[in-house]
């Protein structure tokens, strides 16, 4: 496993509920600014073997990437997180997380 990797995943469950970070911030705090894809991959491939809150994880405009049944289950799961999702977007103003 990358270290970028290891970041990604360290990061990832590092997400309070009740808040989002996007792909593109969290490839810059794992190491690579350009690594937005490589986080989306890391999400795929490690979400279940590491329990990581992958429907806190939403695209630069806070949309819901993911179609179908996926985006479904993202939705309800950060609604669950009293996080509103209008029309696929949250509110980055008000949800993005910041880690120091």
């Amino acid at each position: 496993m990358t270290d970028f990797t290891k970041e990604v995943i360290r990061i990832v469950q590092s997400i309070p509920a009740g808040k989002v970070m996007t792909y593109g911030q969290i490839a810059v705090l794992a190491g690579n600014p350009w690594g937005a894809r490589q986080v989306v991959r890391v999400l795929n491939s490690s979400s279940s073997a590491y329990d990581l809150p992958w429907h806190r994880v939403v695209n630069a405009h806070g949309g819901i990437s993911l179609g179908g049944t996926g985006g479904w289950e993202q939705t309800r799961r950060l609604m669950e997180e009293d996080v509103p999702v209008v029309e696929g977007f949250i509110d980055l103003k008000t949800y993005l997380h910041r880690p120091e």
